[in-house]
C-alpha cells in the first residue's frame, strides 16, 4: 500500500510542476459554462411570455367585440398582438412568415349578429395542420363559446325581467362567473424543481457538462506522465524491485483520481456559490456521482496512458475521447431534446450517465435513488477501462 501512495505522490509532484495546465482545466470549464449560459439565456432576466402570438383586428367596434377582446387577452394560451395600422393583408403575411401563430379578424356586424341570435362568424387566418394552429383553434373555440353562452344567458334574463336583470348587467355577471369556474386545473411545481429553475435550470446542465468534458481533457497531462515513464524505462526499472505491476498501475491511477476529484471539488464549489447550481440539495448523492464519475474518468486516463506510445498519441487520444464522449453524452446539448435513437446512442458513453446523475439532483429534483443506476453504470465503465488497461499492459513489451 505504501508503494502505491509513493508512486501516486511522485506523479502528483510531476503534475504540480505543470500547475498552469491544472488552472487552465479549472478556468476553461467556468468560461465555457458562462458562454453556453449566455447563449441559452441563463443570465437574461427579462420575463418571457410563453403564449402563442395571435394577431387581432377589430372591424366591428361593438360592445360584444370588446368583450371578446377582453376574454382573448386574458387567455393563458394565446397572446393578442394588436396593431391598428395593420390590414388583413398584413396579418396574412405575418402568419405566412410564421411571425404569428394565427390572426383573428372581427368583421363588421359581428356583435349585432350575436345579439340577434344569428350566425356570427370570425375570420381566422392560420396555417392549418400545424401544432400551433391546433392549440390556437381549441382555445379560440372554447373562449368564443364562453362569450356566446354569456350573451344567450344575458338575453334570456333580460327577456324574463329586464328591470332587475338588464342585458348589460346579466352579460357582465355571466362573464365574471368564468373567473371562478366550478372545476379548475392548478399546476404545482415541486419545491426542489422551483429552486433549480431560472438561471440555475440552464446552468444545471452546462455546469456539470463542462466539468466532465474538461476532466477528460485533463487526462492529457496525466496520461503523458505514464507515457514518459514508460519511454524513460522507469516503469521497467520499477518492475525489477519488490514493486508489483498492479501496485504501479494503482499508483498512477490514484494520482489521476486525486487530480480529477480536486478539479471536481473546486468546480462544484464555484458552481454552488457563484452559479447557484444546487449541488448541495442532496450532498451525499452529489458526492457519490462525483466520485463514481472521477473513478470512471481516471480509469479512462489510465487506459489512454497505457495505449499511447508517445506524448503526441496521448494528446490525440484524450482530445478524441473528450469530443466524442462530450458530444454524444449530452454535455453540449441535453439529450432530452434529441430523439430516442440518439439518446440510446448517447448512453453508450459514460458522460451521459454522469450527466443523468448530476441533473437528477440539481435540475430534476429527484431523490437519492435516482442516482443509483447512473452511479452503477459509471462504476461498470471504470471496471471495463481498468480491465482493458491491465490487459493491454500485460500484452505489451513491458511484460518482458
Amino acid at each position: 500500500m505504501i508503494r502505491i501512495f509513493d508512486i501516486a505522490l511522485k506523479d502528483l509532484l510531476q503534475l504540480r510542476r505543470d500547475f498552469k495546465t491544472f488552472m487552465f482545466l479549472i478556468i476553461m470549464p467556468i468560461v465555457f459554462t458562462f458562454l453556453f449560459g449566455f447563449a441559452f439565456g441563463a443570465f437574461s432576466h427579462t420575463a418571457s411570455d410563453p403564449r402563442l402570438p395571435v394577431g387581432y383586428l377589430d372591424q366591428d367596434g361593438s360592445r360584444i367585440s370588446g368583450d371578446l377582446r377582453g376574454i382573448l387577452d386574458a387567455s393563458d394560451v394565446i397572446r393578442l398582438d394588436e396593431n391598428s395600422t395593420r390590414s388583413p393583408a398584413d396579418l396574412d403575411k405575418l402568419v405566412a412568415d410564421d411571425k404569428l401563430a394565427a390572426a383573428i379578424i372581427v368583421p363588421n356586424g359581428y356583435g349585432k349578429a350575436m345579439l340577434e341570435d344569428k350566425t356570427a362568424r370570425l375570420i381566422v387566418i392560420a396555417s392549418t395542420g400545424t401544432a400551433a394552429w391546433t392549440t390556437v383553434q381549441a382555445e379560440l373555440l372554447a373562449l368564443v363559446s364562453r362569450l356566446d353562452g354569456a350573451v344567450r344567458t344575458a338575453t334570456l334574463l333580460d327577456q324574463i325581467d329586464s328591470q332587475r336583470m338588464p342585458f348589460a348587467y346579466g352579460l357582465k355577471q355571466s362573464l365574471a362567473a368564468w373567473d371562478d369556474p366550478p372545476i379548475k386545473v392548478v399546476e404545482l411545481t415541486s419545491p426542489s424543481v422551483e429552486q433549480s429553475s431560472g438561471d440555475g435550470g440552464v446552468l444545471s446542465h452546462f455546469g456539470p457538462g463542462m466539468m466532465l468534458q474538461f476532466a477528460i481533457a485533463g487526462l492529457l497531462t496525466a496520461a503523458q506522465v505514464i507515457v514518459s515513464e514508460r519511454k524513460s524505462r522507469t516503469f521497467q526499472r520499477l518492475l525489477t524491485t519488490a514493486t508489483h505491476r498492479v501496485q504501479i498501475v494503482l499508483g498512477h491511477y490514484l494520482a489521476i483520481l486525486i487530480m480529477i476529484l480536486a478539479q471536481f471539488l473546486l468546480l462544484m464549489i464555484f458552481g454552488q456559490f457563484v452559479l447557484r447550481i444546487n449541488y448541495l440539495r442532496l450532498p451525499n448523492a452529489t458526492l457519490l456521482v462525483a466520485v463514481c464519475a472521477a473513478v470512471c474518468i481516471a480509469a479512462l486516463g489510465l487506459l489512454i496512458g497505457i495505449l499511447a506510445r508517445s506524448e503526441e498519441q496521448a494528446a490525440v487520444f484524450s482530445i478524441i475521447f473528450m469530443f466524442v464522449f462530450a458530444g454524444l453524452g449530452g454535455a453540449w446539448v441535453p439529450l432530452e431534446v434529441t430523439g430516442a435513437t440518439f439518446q440510446a446512442i448517447g448512453h453508450i458513453t459514460p458522460i451521459a450517465w454522469a450527466m443523468d446523475g448530476f441533473e437528477n439532483i440539481t435540475a430534476r429534483g429527484l431523490g437519492f435513488h435516482s442516482i443509483l443506476l447512473p452511479a452503477a453504470a459509471l462504476v461498470g465503465y471504470a471496471v471495463l477501462f481498468f480491465a482493458l488497461a491491465m490487459w493491454r499492459l500485460s500484452t505489451s513489451e513491458e511484460k518482458q
